[in-house]
C-alpha cells in the first residue's frame, strides 16, 4: 500500500473508491502502464495481466539481431555474443535505393540536363591536355560514379590516316590536310553530342587543340544547335616552360602512338616543328568567350565564371594535377597474428614473419625508393638520395612494418616552385583514410565462423563484394568515398610515396590507376610479402610486382597455413591489359591461391 500524505487535500481523495497513478517502466525497450490502486488485491491481479500481456507481445512483436561482439579486451569471455532485441517495423512501402540493401550511393546528385557538363580542352601540343582529360574522367567515374568519356581528335585521326604523320601534315598552309583534320574533329564532336543526349550521361570532354576563337565559337554553336542542355566550359593548359615542356615530352610524347618506336632526337625535331605549326595561329581563351579555367605551367590557375557542384569539383581536382614522373609503391603490411590465424580485421601485431618482412622492406625502400642512379660531371654513376613520402594506416600492423624505415634529414631539396626546404626521408605519415575496411560485428572472425553463424550475410558478400556491407561494419563502397580525398593528394605529388596498408585499400588505389571498373577491385589479389610498382602517365600505368619475402624463406612458426581461407569468385587476369575480369555466369568457387601470401583480409 502506498503511504500518502495526511494533506486536507489527500484526505479527499482517499474518500473515492480508488486513486490512480501512472508510471511508465521500460523493459526490453517495450513501455507498458502499472495502475495502482489502493486495493491490494485488485493490484495484484492487474499487475499479474500486465506481465503476461508483456510476455505476449514481446514473442509477437521482437525479432533477435546479429549478435554485437564483445570488443572489451579486459573480458575473458570477449567470444561470446550478446543477444539485442529490436522492435518489428511496420515499413511495408520501404525505401529501396539502387545499390541494394545495406549498401550506400556514390552518387548523390541528381542528374538533370543542366547538371551535365561538356569540357573543351585548348592548348599546344606537348602541354599535357590528354593528360588533364584522361585524370579528370578516371577520377569521376572511379570515385564518384558519374559516366564521363573523353573524346581525343588525335585518336580519331589515327584511326583515320594512321600514325607518324610528318610534321608538315600539321602546317595550316596544307588545305588538304586541314580538312583531313576538320573531318576527324568533327567524328569527334559528333560522337561526343550523341554521348551526352543519352540517360544518366553526366560528363564529355572535346579533346582538341581548338588554337583560335574561331574553332570554339563553332564548338559551342554546334552544342547548343543540337540541344545539348549542359554547362560547358574551356580548360585551357599553358606550358611555355622550356624545361617542363622538355620534361612533359619525353615522359608522355615519347609514349604515345605517334613517336612509339622512333628515335627520341628524331622525335624531338619532328614536335617542335608540329608545335610551330600550331603557335603561328593559337590564341589563349578570353573572358568574352564563356566560362573558363586556365592551367599556367601547373602552378598558377585563372578560373572565369565557373559555378556549380560537378565543375566546381573538376576545378578543384584539376588544380591538383601535373605531368612529372611520378611513381607509388603499395604494399600490405607484415604478416599478422591475426593473419595466422585466419582472422578478418582487428588491430593485431605483425607475427615473427612480418617483423622479417618489415626490414627488408626497410631495406629496400632505402636503396629503390629514397636513391636513385645519375651520372656525375665525370661520366660515372654514382647513388644520390631524393625525397621519398611514406603512408601507414592508423593501425598496429602497418606502423610495425614501417619501424625499420631510416628517416634521414636531406638540406635544401628544392620544390618545383623553387622553394628550399630540409626534408626528412620517409617521414611517418599515418592516414586513417588508409585503414582495412572495417568488419563490423564480424571484426575477429574467420570466414569459416562468419559462414557459420551468419551463412546469409556470408552468401550476401559473395554476391556482391562491391557493395556489400559487414553488419555494423563498411563496404568496399565506403571505402571508397573515404578513399577519395586521398586521390587529391596521390596526384598532387611529386615524390615517389611508398604506402604501407591494407589488402581491401591497396585493391582501390590499383584499381583507379590501373584503369579497371569498381566491380573488379573487390578481387584483385594483392598478396603478402610484395611491393608492387605503379608508373601513372597519359596513356595508362606501368605496374611491376617485386616479391620480398617468398613464401619458403619465411620462418617457421609451427603453422603451415592460417585456420581458414577466404573463398572468391572465380576469376582470371588478362596478360595483355594487366586487369582482372571475373568470369561471366561462373558459379564456381575457389580458395585464394595461396592461403599464407594471400592471407585473408577484409
Amino acid at each position: 500500500m502506498l503511504n500518502f500524505g495526511e494533506s486536507s487535500r489527500e484526505k479527499e481523495k482517499e474518500r473515492k473508491d480508488y486513486l490512480r497513478a501512472l508510471f511508465y517502466h521500460r523493459h526490453h525497450n517495450y513501455y507498458y502502464f502499472i495502475i495502482i490502486t489502493k486495493h491490494s488485491s485488485i493490484l495484484l491481479i492487474i499487475l499479474k495481466l500486465q506481465l503476461l500481456l508483456v510476455v505476449i507481445l514481446q514473442a509477437k512483436s521482437y525479432v533477435p539481431t546479429l549478435p554485437i561482439r564483445n570488443t572489451n579486451n579486459n573480458n575473458n569471455n570477449n567470444n561470446k555474443t550478446i543477444k539485442t532485441m529490436l522492435p518489428a517495423i511496420d515499413n511495408p512501402k520501404p525505401h529501396v535505393i539502387p545499390e541494394g540493401e545495406n549498401a550506400t550511393p556514390l552518387e548523390v546528385v541528381g542528374a538533370t540536363a543542366s547538371d551535365k557538363l561538356v569540357i573543351i580542352m585548348v592548348g599546344l601540343p606537348g602541354t599535357g591536355k590528354t593528360h588533364v582529360s584522361r585524370r579528370i574522367c578516371r577520377y569521376i567515374s572511379f570515385f564518384h560514379d558519374i559516366p564521363s568519356q573523353i573524346f581525343n581528335v588525335g585518336e580519331y585521326r589515327r584511326e583515320m590516316l594512321g600514325v607518324k604523320l610528318p610534321a608538315s601534315f600539321y602546317d595550316h598552309s596544307n588545305k588538304e590536310a586541314v580538312a583531313k583534320r576538320k573531318e576527324a574533329c568533327d567524328k569527334a564532336l559528333n560522337d561526343l553530342i550523341d554521348y551526352m543526349n543519352k540517360d544518366g550521361v553526366r560528363l564529355g570532354v572535346y579533346d582538341a587543340t581548338n588554337s583560335t576563337p574561331e574553332t570554339r565559337k563553332k564548338v559551342i554553336e554546334r552544342l547548343d544547335e543540337e540541344g545539348i542542355g549542359a554547362k560547358k566550359i574551356f580548360i585551357e593548359v599553358i606550358l611555355d616552360d622550356d624545361k617542363a615542356l622538355e620534361e612533359n615530352f619525353r615522359s608522355v610524347k615519347l609514349s604515345t602512338p605517334d613517336y612509339e618506336g622512333v628515335d627520341p632526337d628524331e622525335a624531338g625535331k619532328d614536335f617542335i616543328e608540329r608545335r610551330k605549326h600550331y603557335m603561328d595561329i593559337y590564341k589563349e581563351v578570353e573572358d568574352s568567350e564563356g566560362s573558363y579555367f586556365k592551367i599556367l605551367n601547373y602552378h598558377k590557375f585563372v578560373m572565369h565564371n565557373i559555378r556549380g557542384y560537378l565543375p566546381l569539383k573538376v576545378v578543384h581536382f584539376t588544380m591538383n594535377l601535373h605531368t612529372m614522373p611520378r611513381t607509388f609503391y603499395l604494399t600490405r603490411h607484415g604478416q599478422s597474428e591475426y593473419n595466422l590465424s585466419g582472422k578478418i580485421g582487428g588491430d593485431s601485431g605483425l607475427s615473427k614473419n612480418g617483423l622479417e618482412y618489415a626490414k627488408r622492406l626497410a631495406k629496400f625502400a632505402e636503396e629503390n625508393i629514397g636513391t636513385k642512379e645519375i651520372i656525375n660531371e665525370n661520366g660515372k654513376r654514382e647513388s644520390v638520395s631524393v625525397p621519398a613520402r611514406l603512408w601507414t594506416s592508423t593501425l598496429i600492423r602497418t606502423k610495425e612494418t614501417a619501424q625499420f624505415i631510416k628517416h634521414d634529414t636531406l638540406e635544401n631539396k628544392e620544390w618545383d616552385n623553387g622553394d628550399k626546404v630540409s626534408w626528412v626521408q620517409f617521414r611517418p605519415n599515418a592516414r586513417r583514410n588508409l585503414d582495412e575496411l572495417y568488419a563490423g560485428s564480424c571484426d575477429g572472425m574467420t570466414y569459416k565462423e562468419i559462414e557459420e553463424i551468419y551463412p546469409d550475410e556470408f552468401a550476401a558478400r559473395q554476391n556482391d563484394k562491391l557493395k556489400y556491407r559487414y553488419p555494423r561494419g563498411e563496404s568496399y563502397m565506403d571505402v571508397t568515398l573515404r578513399i577519395e580525398p586521398l586521390a587529391h593528394d596521390l596526384e598532387r605529388t611529386r615524390e615517389p610515396i611508398l604506402i604501407v596498408a591494407h589488402q581491401g585499400i591497396h585493391r582501390i588505389l590499383y584499381a583507379y590507376f590501373m584503369g579497371l571498373s569498381r566491380e573488379e577491385a573487390p578481387y584483385v589479389r594483392i598478396p603478402l610479402n610484395h611491393v608492387i610498382v605503379l608508373r601513372p602517365h597519359a596513356y595508362g600505368c606501368e605496374e611491376e610486382r617485386i616479391c620480398l619475402m617468398p613464401k619458403h624463406e619465411m620462418i617457421s612458426d609451427g603453422q603451415d597455413e592460417p585456420v581458414t581461407s577466404m573463398p572468391v569468385k572465380l576469376s582470371k587476369v588478362t596478360n595483355e591489359q594487366n586487369t582482372v575480369k571475373e568470369e561471366k555466369n561462373e558459379e564456381v568457387m575457389k580458395n585464394v591461391e595461396d592461403p599464407i601470401i594471400d592471407a585473408p583480409s577484409c
